[in-house]
């Protein structure tokens, strides 16, 4: 399975809204928005809120959104042109099998509702006739093995990925599943917002299995059911602080010795039938695969397959007709997300078609809107920055020299991806058709499946991206020690090509310098440079960088979201590092490289480092809805926009120096306090 440190989680598409600022096409715009600054606010008590206050004060959420801020202004602008691509190619009279039929009659398809609501959950009878017919755990387990994409995953979560300590092979690997809800403490604590959610997850069951057929009462009981079975097993589960720990998670058996540990599961037919036969498994969670072994044999086998039937109808239930729209979006729109209204259907299948055929719809992406000079702007800016990376590693006082040695190997290894894939993917086989939605999108999980499991035996592909081109984040792998910057997120507000140095280094240089942190955060470090997960490190060393980070740790702790809920440091610790070390090195590649860097000339009455930091602020800026920031805060490794903004700009001396920061502002932190790591 693949694992990324993105740039932020949780991508939606997002509608239009009023926000302050020119548009992104201006090409007299210089980057800052100046407008969306609250000059009554102190930099030197709350940085965010001076660079964003306006913005923030005149700035609505839109009704179909679960907040806004800086990526989301760029995804939808960017989803608009997405929608213009697939318009046209929707209405175009291209030839059968090419990029524009294929990807025109997907969207096509999708925008059908007189036929996805005649059809009604007809897609997914079948399959629940055939989870009807099952007679015992047994049977379960082998209808699981042999529909891994029609509810096979309900218990299962067995698939294909680079093996981290021979990331050049692909292995198979076993995860921890079974549950609905965002976490596993959703299932045990009391408060009262947690209490909320369970409360209609148990709704959202119920109704689903009364539109497809079950008396009400019945339906009722059904999701008591399958919530008390959910629960006992969400504690078999690791939470997701300890989920971050890669050698926890790295658990090799021989696949004999795991399948003599959990003996009523049949490991070994059940991978056969995968056809993944293996010789060798990882095994991220094994107490889960314990726990599986004891209880399928000993639970009520209605309930299971009620669980696998609702399982397969909330997978489908944004697919289907309105009725099952409906209900998902009660559930995850407004319950979990606090959304007021659905998006428009055209933006949900815009999202749909690059999320299924995205290096098909990035070709069109790319050729219309993603220039070649942004590439080139963005090579210089990546090579810059990783050059101050190096001296930074090299002047570090708390590192020994071998350590040091292997963070330099590490960094020049570094795979930088920009724009779009060298090679392409071309779907091979999947015949995508205007009249059969549910149709196309199981065609294309076939096909998705197939290519997984062909990876077996074979080398590890380095050309493959994890995100596709239109996509506005960026990320880093540590198996593959690659960075990636889609085209998508290569524009306004976090880049600008008509904009100074100042504003480019402090926005995109620090998407960049966060990402290769990345590679050196809590998670990051544990690879090497070949993206092995191998320990390279003296003792010494490691402690000096745990000591480090508990600083950063403590730091977000103290940071309160909503009433008594904090940011969970120790969750966020590998992005509060990435930022923290992005805006540093990008900051010193501002200053070694570039001309303005080395001036102190005044651009609309700030300084070019005054300039910097104000970039940095407003691509974090962001509002978001109390239910979406809750579930953020318990789900998401990212701090939320304000944290990512003065949290590292607290720690970094050349800023209190751009503001004239002193002892005693809420902006100043002790030294004795102040994270430095990177």
């Amino acid at each position: 399975m693949k694992r990324y440190n993105a740039l932020v989680l949780g991508l939606v598409a997002l509608s239009t809204a009023a926000f302050i600022g020119k548009p992104s096409d201006d090409p007299k715009r210089k980057g800052l928005d100046l407008s969306g600054m609250d000059l009554s606010v102190s930099p030197r008590e709350d940085f965010f809120l001076y660079a964003n206050g306006a913005w923030l004060k005149n700035t609505e959420i839109p009704a179909s959104e679960t907040g806004w801020g800086s990526f989301n202004i760029l995804r939808d602008e960017n989803n608009r042109h997405i929608h213009d691509i697939l318009e046209a190619a929707a209405k175009s009279k291209a030839k059968k099998g090419s990029i524009e039929q294929r990807v025109g009659d997907f969207y096509a398809s999708g925008m059908d509702t007189v036929a996805i609501e005649k059809r009604g959950y007809e897609p997914i009878k079948p399959i629940l006739t055939e989870i009807d017919r099952i007679k015992d755990y047994k049977s379960l387990l082998a209808y699981s093995a042999a529909h891994p994409l029609e509810g096979g995953g309900t218990f299962l979560g067995i698939g294909v990925g680079a093996d981290a300590k021979n990331p050049d092979a692909y292995i198979v690997s076993m995860r921890q599943t079974g549950t609905g809800l965002p976490e596993k403490d959703y299932y045990t604590k009391d408060d009262a917002a947690t209490q909320k959610v369970r409360e209609a997850y148990k709704k959202y069951i119920s109704t689903l299995f009364t539109l497809t057929g079950t008396e009400a009462a019945k339906a009722q009981k059904l999701a008591e059911d399958i919530l008390a079975l959910e629960t006992k097993i969400a504690a078999s589960h690791l939470g997701r602080i300890e989920m971050r720990n890669p050698i926890a998670q790295y658990n090799k058996f021989a696949t004999k010795d795991f399948a003599a540990k959990v003996p009523n599961l049949d490991l070994n037919a059940l991978l056969t039938t995968l056809r993944m036969k293996t010789d060798t498994v990882i095994v991220g969670q094994p107490k889960y695969y314990e726990y599986l072994n004891t209880m399928l044999p000993n639970e009520n086998i209605e309930t299971l397959k009620a669980k696998m039937k609702f399982s397969v109808i909330s997978g489908a239930s944004a697919n289907l007709s309105s009725p099952f729209v409906n209900a998902n979006f009660e559930y995850v729109g407004k319950t979990l997300n606090g959304q007021k209204v659905q998006q428009d259907r055209w933006k949900r299948l815009s999202s749909q078609t690059d999320g299924m055929l995205g290096d098909l719809l990035g070709q069109l992406y790319v050729a219309k809107y993603f220039k070649p000079e942004s590439k080139k702007r963005m090579d210089e800016l990546v090579a810059n920055l990783q050059k101050v990376f190096e001296t930074r590693i090299k002047g570090l006082e708390w590192m020994t020299e071998e350590t040091k040695q292997e963070a330099l190997k590490k960094l020049h290894s570094f795979t930088p991806k920009i724009g779009y894939p060298t090679k392409w993917k071309n779907y091979d086989g999947v015949v995508v058709k205007r009249d059969d939605y549910f149709g196309n999108l199981k065609a294309l999980s076939k096909w998705r499946y197939e290519e997984m499991i062909n990876r077996l035996g074979k080398p590890v592909d380095k050309t493959e991206w994890g995100m596709t081109p239109p996509t506005v984040n960026a990320y880093y792998s540590p198996v593959r020690n690659e960075i990636a910057f889609p085209a998508g997120i290569l524009q306004w507000p976090f880049f600008d090509p008509n904009a100074d140095d100042a504003f480019n280094y402090g926005a995109i240089g620090a998407v960049i310098g966060h990402e290769m942190t990345h590679g050196f955060d809590d998670q990051g470090r544990q690879y090497n440079y070949m993206g092995m997960l191998k320990n390279w490190w003296k003792k010494e060393d490691a402690d000096q960088f745990k000591q480090r980070a508990q600083l950063v740790i403590d730091q977000f702790d103290g940071y309160t979201v909503l009433d008594n809920l904090h940011v969970k440091g120790q969750l966020t610790l590998g992005e509060n590092l990435a930022d923290l070390g992005g805006l540093s090195v990008s900051y010193a590649a501002f200053k070694t490289y570039t001309k303005q860097g080395k001036s102190n000339e005044k651009i609309d009455g700030f300084t070019p480092d005054q300039r910097f930091f104000l970039a940095f602020a407003q691509i974090w800026r962001t509002k978001t809805r109390d239910e979406a920031l809750r579930l953020r805060v318990n789900t998401d490794p990212h701090s939320p926009g304000e944290f990512r903004t003065n949290g590292p700009l607290s720690n970094f001396e050349p800023f209190y120096e751009a503001f004239g920061v002193k002892p005693g502002d809420k902006m100043y932190r002790p030294d004795d306090i102040r994270a430095k790591i990177w």
